[in-house]
């Protein structure tokens, strides 16, 4: 690249990636490496420009796949820049930025080649070209040296130990952004990869010492959400002389090539990046949730995995049991109030991580008092679901699943008091408890399912949350009432109809066709076994917490006739005894009352009633509690759901969709 700027459609004929792609073979003492790491060039301004970067790389690798067992180049550049990087920290310290600017270009040069490689060749053979030495052609080092181990290592190291400075963000970020690329491996492949090299590198040997490290520096960068230095202000200031050649490469780099590493963008991505507040809070977090997402080796489990469920609070002054490896402890406060503050689908991700595998985490959230925080940003994303993709929709549902299996959180949901929810439109809710928003949007969800998706699993966890709550509703709003009442009643609608079809069907001629009858049989049982549930959440509120919910009698009084047909029906006939006792208890004391009456009134007559009806003719059933489990070969999901993440969130990083195996890739 050297100290010229160059264009991007320019690279394939630059001088210096044509000399280090060549035949010649270069020492990692000759200057030209200083003059290679020396670049600048116009920074991309579109997933367009991304692609032509990549292609450039491409035929530049192309020339370096085929020379390199000849040269060893790939070797020394590699060599050259893990010798900076031993001096990296001693640089930052002494403000040396010029060597910091150089080992950026260098790791830069490194990413863009190992991309390309690892897209185009198995990780043997990736192995193999890092091994090439300036000898006889095809020749490669025989000692234990394995440079692609100590690059790795080095990153790790980098990550860990460079002190976070302006000089330093960029060189920070590319640095994840490399070992992101390490892992892409698990791109072009359709199946989960269960063995892999680069997996074997960060579980064991040099790089494991520092899995507790790597795991706290990704979580604090995700929680300090750092935002990178204006560019040209970490670098140097204009000499009087307008700056000379010094100056004009390191601007160079501050206002074009750093662009490189924070734009993102792909021609399938659905959204662009170029606005993102933290590009090294965002790296981190993705390659944080791919570490997780690592499979375990045959022998050895994840680390990572094993660090992120069993670190602690720093307020917490207990000893880590020693059967608890890569342990370690954060401010619990400061992470609370990053996943308050973040919605993404990565963010949320990780939010159900530490919710459902951290049980310190799990139980600091459930203690807090300002609960509001973290729920309301989740149930904005399940309020907004046509806007949301299905997988973060899933995310958002099993976390409030997963809260709501504690009875001191549906407790206390309902003694939050909002005020003035400017993001449900549906109706004005100018004081609304935490508790009954959370029933409105998770029902809410379930009409969308219902009418939209159809799926069965986003309905089943959708009741199971509200199930887990019923029997500590509380004071609900009259509008959740109505909603819970409006949703049987929908459901009802829908099992008659299903019922009128199924019945049709069997009096009808037989067909001709080749197309086969709906089966109404199996539709009818999925809609009942819906039914039953709503049923019994309505049974579970009546029976523990009637007195203190009038709103949800009086729903049930307005629209009692929903009821009747359900009465003597052998699916519903147990659980509808309650119901019928309540409807028929509070119906005659309404008659006796007289008519015309207000909903004051109503309201008035219902709350004396609760204090008359004998609580020992409700019929008591089996407490609803329903925990969420993992599906068995979870990686079988997380694995692809992540990448998926990585291939449209990552900043700066562009891999060509056709390439890609491990998930179906639009490639507008």
């Amino acid at each position: 690249m050297g100290s010229n700027s160059s264009r991007i459609s320019d690279l394939p004929k630059n001088e210096y990636l044509k000399k280090l792609s060549g035949t010649e073979s270069i020492s990692e003492n000759d200057p030209f490496w200083n003059q290679l790491f020396s670049f600048s060039f116009t920074a991309p301004t579109s997933s367009t420009e991304l692609k032509l970067l990549e292609e450039a790389t491409i035929s530049v690798c192309k020339s370096l796949v085929e020379n390199n067992p000849r040269t060893g180049n790939l070797g020394a550049l590699t060599k050259v820049f893990l010798s900076r990087t031993r001096e990296l920290r001693l640089s930052a310290e002494c403000q040396n930025h010029i060597f910091i600017w150089q080992t950026h270009n260098a790791l830069f040069i490194i990413c863009c080649l190992l991309k390309v490689f690892i897209c185009e060749m198995s990780e043997e053979e990736l192995q193999l070209q890092f091994m090439y030495e300036e000898k006889s052609p095809g020749s490669y080092s025989s000692n234990s040296e394995d440079l692609l181990e100590e690059l790795l290592c080095s990153l790790v190291q980098l990550i860990t130990d460079t002190p976070l400075l302006d000089i330093t963000y960029d060189i920070s970020v590319e640095a994840i952004s490399a070992m992101v690329v390490f892992l892409s491996c698990q791109l072009f492949h359709k199946e989960v990869l269960r063995q892999s090299i680069s997996h074997k590198y960060l579980m064991q040997g040099p790089c494991l010492p520092y899995t507790s490290k790597l795991v706290k520096t990704l979580l604090y960068n995700f929680i300090r959400q750092e935002k990178p230095p204006p560019p040209g202000t970490h670098v140097f200031p204009p000499q009087s002389d307008g700056g000379g050649l010094l100056y004009g490469l390191a601007s160079g780099v501050a206002t074009g090539l750093w662009t490189v590493f924070t734009l993102g963008g792909a021609s399938s991505k659905t959204t662009a990046s170029p606005e993102l507040t933290s590009p090294l809070a965002n790296q981190s977090l993705l390659l944080l949730l791919v570490l997780v997402n690592l499979t375990d080796a045959p022998d050895t489990p994840n680390p990572y995995r094993q660090a992120v469920t069993s670190f602690k609070n720093t307020q917490d002054s207990s000893p880590f049991p020693s059967s608890i490896p890569h342990a370690f402890q954060i401010n619990f406060n400061s992470l609370y109030t990053a996943l308050c503050e973040q919605q993404s689908d990565q963010a949320t991700l990780l939010l159900y991580t530490l919710l459902h595998q951290n049980s310190n985490v799990r139980t600091y959230v459930l203690a807090r008092t300002d609960m509001e925080n973290l729920v309301l940003p989740i149930l904005e994303i399940l309020y907004r679901v046509e806007e949301r993709n299905s997988h973060h929709v899933y995310m958002a549902l099993i976390i409030l699943l997963i809260l709501t299996e504690d009875d001191g959180f549906n407790r206390s949901i309902h003694e939050v008091i909002l005020k003035n929810i400017t993001w449900y439109s549906e109706r004005v809710l100018t004081e609304i408890s935490l508790g009954s928003l959370l029933i409105l949007v998770v029902i809410r969800t379930i009409q969308y399912n219902m009418t939209r998706t159809r799926d069965k699993y986003l309905h089943t966890n959708c009741l199971a949350a509200l199930a887990n709550m019923s029997a500590q509703f509380r004071s609900l709003h009259q509008y959740a009432a109505q909603r819970i009442i409006s949703l049987f009643s929908l459901l009802s609608k829908k099992h008659n109809k299903v019922l009128e079809q199924a019945t049709q069907s069997l009096r009808g001629p037989l067909s001709s066709s080749d197309v086969p009858l709906p089966d109404y049989a199996q539709d009818l049982s999925v809609i009942e076994e819906v039914i039953r549930m709503m049923l019994e959440i309505i049974n579970s509120c009546l029976t523990n917490s009637l007195h203190h919910n009038p709103n949800l009698v009086y729903a049930l009084l307005y629209k009692r006739d929903l009821f009747e047909q359900f009465r003597t029906h052998p699916s519903f006939q147990d659980i509808m005894q309650n119901i019928d006792l309540v409807i028929s208890f509070f119906s005659s004391r309404l008659l006796q009352a007289g008519a015309e009456l207000s909903v004051e009134r109503v309201l008035e007559i219902i709350k004396q009633g609760v204090v008359a009806l004998p609580k020992d003719r409700l019929k008591k059933f089996p407490e609803l509690k329903f925990r969420y489990v993992e599906e068995e070969q979870p990686e079988e999901f997380f694995i692809p759901y992540v990448w998926s993440l990585v291939y449209n969130s990552a900043v700066g990083l562009y891999w060509n969709p056709q390439d890609i195996q491990l998930f179906a890739m639009d490639s507008d």
